[in-house]
Formats: structure tokens, sequence, C-alpha cells
């Protein structure tokens, strides 16, 4: 026989009360651990099975998978659990406890995105697994703010979910269907140093690095012609030249330049193409210059996603919310359950220009059309399940 979670506010409080932060400076990131524990003991509460997950490769971390009901297809309620790391002294609020007022709720993570597992938790109260032809599940993944290394194991486990997944990123209750890939890249050339009173006794690595630079722009240009995404607001994929260093004094000839680029790529584009072409363009330049060069990745790449609009769940989220499916460009976790085999579809209360913002804070008022969604969702994809063919 199972008990109950805690009411809706008690489950945001906690929430908001376990720090999760992740980063790339170890010395700000910490573990999920805490956090998945309290989810955990509220999905059991719930009737859910919990699994916790280690993610391979990175201690402190995990992913959790709660379920209810059994069987195949059904539906993901999906969602990270870490925030990014906080300057307390910048807020109003203390960001670690969950303050109302002014028609809000504000805390670390009431935007993005720790209470959206509240909220699942409390549209799935009235759902019992008797009542469910497919399961419903809810996913609580680590480290998307960081690398996303919880979504990335899930992925290459390759362990099937659902067929349907929600992830319940901040869109202001907007369904989004399709978002831009991010790569991070760093092009670096080495040449010879020497007194720059004479060209000769060096090779400038800054002057290739020019070069480099102007290959890279007819690069952009030819990619910005040749691929167009006309749901986008900026329906063409970007080459941002956002960071240069080289040499060390003008009266040394430059001997060592590096240069970073963002690139944001259309559903369709593959990052691993895109690095190739990158380096051959690179490598041209250097070796007609006879410097060393590379190309590496700054991060390991974000890819680009796109759920179709046939899909049922754009479908009926379009339905739901009287509104049509858009597109961003800020990336989310989307390309790797749809890897799985979902079809998923991005849409949560929260705003995301409050995210990794002093004072993040929810809307009270997105709170009960968000509930009224998500209990609709579960109807049609776990009670009703067969009614949706698409």
């Amino acid at each position: 026989m199972t008990t109950q979670p805690p009411p809706l506010k008690t489950m945001l409080a906690g929430l908001i009360e376990t720090p999760s932060v992740s980063s790339v400076t170890p010395a700000l990131d910490q573990s999920n651990e805490p956090l998945v524990s309290l989810l955990a003991g509220w999905m059991e509460s719930a009737g859910f099975r919990a699994e916790i997950l280690p993610v391979p490769g990175h201690p402190g971390k995990f992913n959790l998978l709660g379920t209810l009901g059994s069987g195949p297809g059904g539906l993901v309620l999906s969602g990270h659990t870490d925030t990014v790391p906080f300057d307390a002294p910048l807020w109003t609020h203390d960001p670690l406890r969950l303050t109302e007022a002014d028609g809000r709720y504000y805390g670390l993570g009431t935007s993005d995105m720790k209470s959206f597992f509240a909220l699942a938790l409390e549209a799935a109260r009235p759902f019992r697994a008797s009542d469910l032809k497919c399961p419903l599940m809810i996913l609580a993944t680590a480290d998307e703010e960081s690398a996303m290394h919880g979504a990335r194991a899930l992925a290459e486990a390759g362990r099937p979910l659902g067929r349907h997944a929600l992830i319940g990123e901040p869109t202001s209750l907007r369904p989004v269907r399709l978002h831009k890939g991010v790569m991070g890249e760093a092009v670096r050339l080495i040449g010879r140093s020497g007194h720059a009173s004479d060209p000769s006794l060096g090779n400038n690595a800054l002057d290739g690095m020019h070069a480099v630079m102007s290959v890279i722009l007819d690069w952009r240009t030819e990619l910005q012609k040749t691929h167009r995404h006309t749901a986008f607001a900026v329906p063409y994929p970007t080459v941002n030249l956002g960071h240069i260093h080289g040499g060390d004094n003008p009266n040394r000839i430059c001997g060592e330049c590096e240069l970073h680029l963002d690139l944001r790529l259309l559903p369709g584009m593959d990052p691993v193409e895109l690095r190739t072409a990158l380096a051959e363009r690179v490598a041209e330049v250097a070796h007609r210059r006879r410097l060393q060069w590379s190309v590496e990745p700054l991060f390991t790449p974000i890819p680009p996603a796109e759920t179709p609009a046939t899909a049922a769940i754009v479908r009926v989220c379009e339905a739901l919310t009287g509104q049509a499916a858009e597109a961003v460009n800020f990336g989310t976790e989307m390309p790797f359950l749809n890897r799985l085999g979902m079809e998923t579809l991005i849409l949560g209360p929260g705003d995301i220009a409050q995210a990794h913002q002093p004072d993040e804070f929810l809307a009270l008022d997105r709170i009960p059309p968000m509930l009224e969604l998500l209990r609709a969702l579960i109807r049609r994809f776990c009670v009703e399940a067969e009614a949706i063919t698409g």
C-alpha cells in the first residue's frame, strides 16, 4: 500500500533547499546524490519504482528513473537535477530557501528547473499503476548545466524508456520541438618567434591566424547560404569568432596563436563533419605557411535536435496550449532522449529570462496550467494510450 508524497509546496521547498550545483570548475561542483535520494523517496511514496543509476566515470553523480506501471511505450517527464553556480550577495532572497513573495516562488532552480519534479509528482498524485495502460516515468538527470553527463550516459547505455517525452525546461508554457546544437572549437597555430626587426628570423603565427580567420569567415558565408531552417529567428548556422590570443610582446615575432569559435548548428548538421571541414581549412593555410596546427573541441558538442511536427507529443501539446511548437537557440537534453527512440517536446512553466539569474523565480500563476497540462498528457499517453497513433 502506498502513502503519498508531501504537499506540493513542501516538495518545492525541499528541492530548493538541497544544493545540487554542477560546474566545470571543480571547487564549485557538487554531488546530486542528496537531491536524488530525496526525489527517490517521494517517488516510492507515490507508488513509483525508483532506480538510482550512477553516471559512469563521474563519482557522486546519479540519474534517477521513477516508473509507475509497466510495459512498453508511455510517457517520460524529464528534467535535470542540477543548477548553475550562484552569487548569493546578488540575491534579494536566499537562493537556497523557497520564498513566496509578489505572486512568485523565489529560489535557485525554481525556473530552471528543479521545481518541475515537484510538479510532475503532484500531477501524478491522482493516478495509480492500475489506472495505466502504458507506464509513466519521471526521469531526473545529472550535470545538464555543465556537460550533460547524465543524459549522455543514458544515450550510451541505450536502454529504452518511453515513447513520448516532455522536458520541463523553462519555455513559459510554450511548446518547443527543435533547437540548435552548440560547438566550441579551439584553433591553434605554432610558428617560430624571433626579433621583430627581421621577419626572416621567425614565422608569425598571428599572421597565419589572420589568414585562417579569413578562410573561416568565407566558410561561414558558405554555411549560411547552404543551410536554412525558417523555424528559427536566426534561420542559418552561426560561427562566432569569440576569443583570440597570440604572442607576448610587440617586438617579438608571434610564435603561437589560439582562436576560439562558437558554432550553432541547425538540425541535420553533424558536429563531426563540421569539425572535419574546419580542420581541412585550417590545415590548408597552415601547410602553405609552414605552421603547426590543431583543431580541438572546447567541450563535447551538444547536437541539434528536432522532433517532427507530426509527432503525437507535439500535436497534443499544441492542442492543449493553443500554441504552435517553436524553435529555440539554447540547448537541452532533447537529442539524447530522441536517440533512445523517444519523440521529445520541451515545455515548462519557467521563463528562460529567469534562468541563471539572481532572484530566479517561478510565477505562481504558471503552476495550475502546468499541472493541468501534465495530467492531460498522463491521461492521453498512459491511461488512454491506444488512442494515440502518431
